[in-house]
């Protein structure tokens, strides 16, 4: 199998798979009676198994096929099973009001983890606070989970946009000190923390390199338009903050127009399953983004032994998903956070000492790049704070320079 074939699900296949493997986990997880008597600990989610951003529900799907391994082959966590309750809420924040106050009040889990999306993640913090239910490891890189002061029961785990954003803009600044640059991004938190970082990366510079910038809704059909009047501002530099579907929209027309920017792709929107190969593999080449994870689909890991016990895993646990989608290893790389955290705590498996070790990591999971690490502490409240950029060439991304850490 070649790589380019191994980078093409079938979407609409995969989105049955995904709410198919939904179902299974909600009905796994009903009977708080059966749960009691067994000791079971109760994780809940939720996940966009459908609508605009399912590209990402197969994070959901890996998280739980990883539970199912520690159950299968370790007996779970301290000796109690680990049941993911993960409900589809569509990236819809109404929906994830609603589906994560299931989660609480009927399903009666102890945690709500890796839930994903800035826009829905902030519809239901302040309620998981206000109830003092764990709100670990949002798959968000928002800086707003970044405050344990105000909001001590919500714990983020991956590099916040700003960080990533400034990483960019003084990649820009080194490789075309005189570019013009546009900026396209999701009209969002997320989108706004991207920018932010971004023009603090560009420093004084800000105000003369940027020529314009365009922004769409979550709800648009297309961003034709935005790219369009991009390209008409003369800009050489073009930074995309996206979801999948709207970064592969804005690869493929950027192509049709015949424009040819350097173009840096957010770290959201860089899977190669869900956003380059739908692109075009040709229309994507030079594209540049960030990377936390290796890429099992990458020559450089072929005998790495993390990534042959990853594609082992996916093979029992998930065969029919696709292994070599990086927001699978997204999935898997986060899992290990949740089962690390439930190991610290021992049976003291309390809402207050889970956040209590969330804030006391220190581990590296496999999967992630050599040189990244999970750690948490007193003056670190996200785990995963470096970086590695790449180019797209080929039928892969192409790793360069070395980790860049944005906190120790």
């Amino acid at each position: 199998m070649n790589a380019a074939s191994r980078h093409a699900p079938l979407m609409s296949r995969r989105r049955a798979l995904l709410v198919a493997g939904a179902a299974t986990w909600i009905a796994a997880g009903l009977g708080g009676a059966a749960a009691a008597e067994t000791g079971e600990i109760r994780i809940g989610q939720t996940m966009p198994f459908s609508g605009v951003a399912s590209a990402y529900g197969i994070i959901g799907q890996v998280e739980g096929a990883y539970l199912r391994k520690i159950n299968a082959e370790q007996g779970g966590v301290n000796g109690r099973k680990v049941n993911l309750i993960s409900l589809d809420d569509a990236y819809s924040p109404p929906k994830t009001v609603e589906q994560t106050r299931k989660l609480v009040e009927q399903e009666n889990v102890l945690a709500v983890f890796g839930s994903v999306g800035t826009p829905t993640n902030l519809a239901v913090h302040k309620y998981l606070n206000s109830r003092k239910v764990p709100h670990l490891f949002v798959s968000s890189g928002a800086s707003f989970w970044n405050q344990p002061e105000k909001y001590p029961w919500t714990i983020g785990w991956q590099i916040d946009y700003e960080s990533e954003g400034k990483v960019y803009g003084k990649y820009v600044l080194k490789e075309k000190p005189d570019a013009k640059v546009a900026i396209l991004y999701q009209h969002d938190d997320s989108g706004r923390d991207y920018i932010r970082g971004f023009k603090e990366g560009l420093g004084e510079n800000a105000k003369k390199m940027i020529v314009a910038e365009a922004s769409y809704q979550i709800t648009d059909p297309t961003v034709d338009s935005q790219v369009i009047a991009l390209r008409n501002s003369g800009a050489d530099v073009l930074f995309t903050h996206a979801t999948p579907k709207f970064g592969a929209q804005a690869i493929r027309k950027i192509y049709e127009i015949g424009w040819k920017p350097l173009h840096i792709l957010s770290s959201t929107t860089n899977t190669i399953a869900g956003t380059l190969k739908p692109a075009g593999f040709e229309k994507s080449q030079g594209v540049v983004s960030g990377f936390l994870i290796k890429d099992p689909g990458d020559p450089t890991w072929k005998d790495d032994p993390e990534v042959r016990d990853y594609l082992t895993f996916m093979k029992t646990y998930a065969p029919n998903l696709d292994a070599y989608d990086t927001w699978a290893v997204w999935g898997y790389t986060m899992a290990q956070g949740l089962v690390q955290t439930l190991r610290q705590a021992g049976q003291d498996v309390t809402p207050e000492n889970i956040m209590k070790q969330a804030r006391n990591l220190n581990f590296k999971p496999a999967m992630t790049l050599p040189g990244i690490v999970a750690k948490t502490g007193p003056n670190r409240n996200v785990p995963i704070q470096a970086m590695q950029l790449a180019r797209f060439e080929g039928d892969r991304w192409k790793l360069s320079g070395e980790v860049i850490a944005v906190a120790e």
